[in-house]
């Protein structure tokens, strides 16, 4: 009895610490289960398990919450999920290696990174077909669109590299260099400024868009993956290190390193900014950090090999 009370008592705590910084649900590609967890951020718990195949890695849910697009490297594919009803509401062959997914902020134009054709297939999503290829440097991997919906920035991994492509002509502007194998690409919430998780130099990449180049290297931990940003801080998981290494976006400086699961990938910002949500490859967990305090309060079992690798968390109120 006792053992039940002190269960309550925590799962009390844990809510009001969490507060209503949580009214979001987070999709969660689980790689070697083949499947997608829908989180419940405010309970923290699993509400559905969607079974995807093909070995799902990114994810990216559109702008509105309606649907949640999940791209499958083995299938050669992207499944749409209806994120409300959590049931399938279509399958879009895209051949190639489909990794990194990004949504135009209008919902109406999905952007598929695919690893082996150094190109970008852009879906509409309105009929869920593929309507064109953009080239873009070898091995693009994390994908992202400036909020107005003018850019698309790819991360090149095996060029070193980003490429800044003009939405309305679909083609290539620009090229910068960054460091060694950018893998995540996050663009601020102003449309100024982009960040590389760099894989091979261990560092994060600032990226200055309307001028076109790299301001700036941050030091991080091993092997980073993906950036998250918040309360005026980056948030990188950083994979062989089993930490989120936390940076200031105004003077570049690092400021703490937080220790997660084992072997973090995809990470993000609940829409509030009071959280930061990771997903840990290895230990099969969903981390939830305090982006205030700097420490993590809260933790949820995932399928197997959760990789979340896009922006996977999905307002609901």
């Amino acid at each position: 009895m006792r053992a039940l009370v002190l269960a309550a008592l925590a799962a009390s705590l844990y809510r009001a610490a969490l507060g209503s910084a949580c009214a979001d649900e987070a999709f969660v590609t689980n790689q070697l289960s083949d499947d997608l967890m829908v989180v419940d951020l405010a309970t923290a718990r699993s509400v559905a398990t969607i079974p995807i195949g093909g070995k799902p890695a990114g994810v990216a849910v559109s702008a509105d919450g309606r649907f949640a697009y999940v791209t499958s490297p083995d299938a050669k594919a992207v499944t749409v999920v209806d994120a409300a009803t959590r049931q399938i509401a279509g399958r879009i062959e895209v051949g190639g290696g489909p990794l990194g997914i990004a949504v135009a902020p209008d919902g109406r134009t999905v952007y598929v990174a695919d690893w082996y054709a150094a190109a970008v297939r852009v879906i509409d999503a309105a009929s869920r077909s593929v309507t064109a290829s953009i080239a873009v440097g070898a091995s693009p991997s994390g994908l992202a669109v400036t909020p107005d919906g003018k850019l698309l920035l790819s991360a090149d991994r095996d060029d070193d590299s980003v490429s800044v492509v003009d939405i309305a002509t679909r083609q290539r502007k620009a090229t910068i260099k960054v460091g060694t194998r950018p893998f995540g690409v996050t663009i601020d919430a102003e449309g100024k400024r982009a960040y590389t998780a760099n894989v091979g130099s261990n560092d994060v990449s600032v990226i200055d868009i309307a001028a076109g180049s790299e301001t700036g290297r941050v030091p991080v931990g091993m092997r980073p993956y993906a950036v998250a940003l918040a309360q005026g801080r980056g948030f990188v998981t950083d994979q062989y290190g089993g930490t989120v290494s936390v940076f200031d976006l105004a003077t570049l400086k690092p400021i703490k390193r937080i220790n997660v699961g084992d072997y973090p990938e995809g990470i993000a910002a609940t829409a509030d900014g009071k959280r930061i949500i990771v997903a840990c490859w290895e230990s099969n967990t969903l981390d939830i950090i305090d982006a205030v305090e700097l420490k993590v309060i809260g933790e949820v079992k995932t399928g197997d090999g959760p990789r979340a690798f896009g922006a996977f968390l999905r307002r609901t109120e």
